[in-house]
């Protein structure tokens, strides 16, 4: 910690005030995927449709729905208007779909406030890993870039607690939803306060409003170095970039890039991440612990203890050493996993084992496929592409979790839950292999010399 501290100092500014408002998009994004899961056996009797799995699932994947629309359209947001007046625009879905949900009286209220929550949720998922990219400098990038997944890992948490007085109250769940309305307010008056992305106002042709945003962020000692890295990558669009849309994404000269960043996203969903949160109470059951919440607050604490750790190792062993550690530890799990579902063998301690690679899987998760894949994007995009790009990534992200959660149990249902552990320990094999082959180390390089090396000039 003390490391981490001297080089914010020798930074000069004080960016971490910044990541912090940004990160409370972070926070709702893991909130609000969180929170109904405690509460919808409480709201759907409230609302009358208590036994109703279509109802109850259109309530969950309404938010997976929104999310999708608002990843795609987050990027075009940001480079238009801004990354910070972006986040204050997201903040009245966020806002206005938590009250909603609060105080819905039908179901259909309910899935309205869910679906704009998820609009704002997808918004947040593409700009609040753009933003803090942009602010951080080169050398605790990587940290800063990890507070991203700790909030998410945060907010899931917090939504966990927050479901504690249900047992003795079961209208709680309106105040569980109301108290997510304080963290986007806060987020709103925040950004009123935060400095723009100094790389956004120099693309827009404002190098004084940039070079202001660089003092005010990393120092006045730092604003001729950092000037002179965005006068040296050609961040300035000219006029035939400007009107550059997705399209323009899958061109010769960004398509190999932006392919590498969306594959990410695929690998780490296809991985399994959701499929095992989604079934560990039901591994849990089978080692003897009962307890809902039990199983998901040991879930929960070893992913944020991994997401922490990592944090502190970003800027150490580099983003890419960690994915291959992450994907490999994840690969194992799976297949202790699986064996322990299925081989006789083991029956005798199937329990133990399968408790053993919930926790191991997560806990390898969130010490590097979690956090990186959001950290390096921004990373690798270049200037002219990075919020288009990241929202195209993270949509990908988006249709992938709402497959996982349409299909998951339909497929163990038919194949078994051991067969889909082994396919995904699989998945995350040829995650090892593709990383190692394709994906470069950007820890302790600047983001315009990253763009340099991964953008061929035309």
């Amino acid at each position: 910690m003390q490391e981490f501290v001297d080089k914010k100092s020798s930074s000069g500014g004080a960016v971490l005030p910044y990541v912090a408002i940004a990160s409370l998009g972070a926070f709702l994004f893991g909130y609000h995927l969180g929170v109904v899961n405690g509460a919808l056996e409480y709201l759907a009797k409230d609302l009358g449709f208590a036994g109703n799995a279509v109802l109850q699932g259109w309530v969950v994947s309404s938010t997976l729905a929104g999310a999708t629309i608002g990843s795609f359209t987050g990027g075009s947001l940001a480079d238009k208007i801004g990354r910070r007046h972006t986040f204050q625009l997201d903040a009245l879905p966020l806002a206005i779909g938590a009250f909603l949900s609060a105080t819905a009286t039908t179901v259909q209220a309910m899935i309205a406030g869910r679906f704009l929550v998820g609009v704002g949720i997808g918004v947040t998922s593409s700009i609040v890993p753009l933003y803090i990219s942009e602010i951080s400098p080169t050398e605790i990038r990587g940290a800063l870039g990890s507070v991203n997944q700790l909030f998410i890992c945060i907010g899931i948490l917090a939504a966990l607690v927050a479901g504690l007085p249900l047992a003795g109250n079961h209208g709680w769940w309106r105040s569980m939803f109301t108290l997510a309305t304080v963290p986007a307010i806060l987020m709103w008056l925040g950004m009123v306060f935060s400095p723009e992305s100094p790389r956004w106002l120099y693309n827009q042709g404002r190098p004084a409003d940039a070079e202001k945003a660089i003092e005010r962020l990393w120092g006045r000692a730092r604003v001729n170095d950092a000037m002179a890295e965005l006068r040296g990558s050609g961040s300035k669009q000219d006029s035939s970039e400007e009107s550059a849309g997705f399209g323009d994404l899958f061109s010769r000269r960004y398509r190999r890039v932006v392919g590498v960043g969306a594959t990410l996203f695929l690998l780490q969903q296809f991985a399994g991440i959701n499929a095992v949160v989604y079934y560990s109470t039901a591994v849990f059951r089978s080692a003897g612990i009962t307890s809902d919440v039990a199983a998901s607050a040991l879930v929960g604490a070893a992913n944020v203890f991994g997401t922490a750790v990592a944090a502190s190792l970003m800027d150490k062993q580099g983003r890419k050493k960690l994915l291959i550690t992450s994907f490999a530890g994840m690969s194992i799990s799976m297949l202790v996993l699986a064996l322990a579902l299925s081989w006789k063998a083991l029956e005798a301690y199937s329990g133990s084992l399968a408790v053993l690679g919930t926790v191991t899987y997560v806990l390898s998760f969130s010490l590097g496929a979690g956090p990186v894949p959001g950290l390096l994007l921004p990373e690798i995009f270049a200037n002219k592409i990075r919020a288009k790009a990241v929202s195209l990534c993270m949509g990908v992200h988006w249709v992938c979790n709402f497959a996982i959660g349409l299909w998951f149990l339909s497929v163990v249902n038919k194949f078994g839950v051991s067969k889909v552990y082994l396919a995904f320990s699989s998945v995350c094999l040829l995650a090892v292999i593709y990383i190692a082959n394709n994906v470069v180390e950007t820890k302790g390089r600047s983001l315009e010399e990253i763009e340099l090396e991964l953008t061929p000039a035309v």
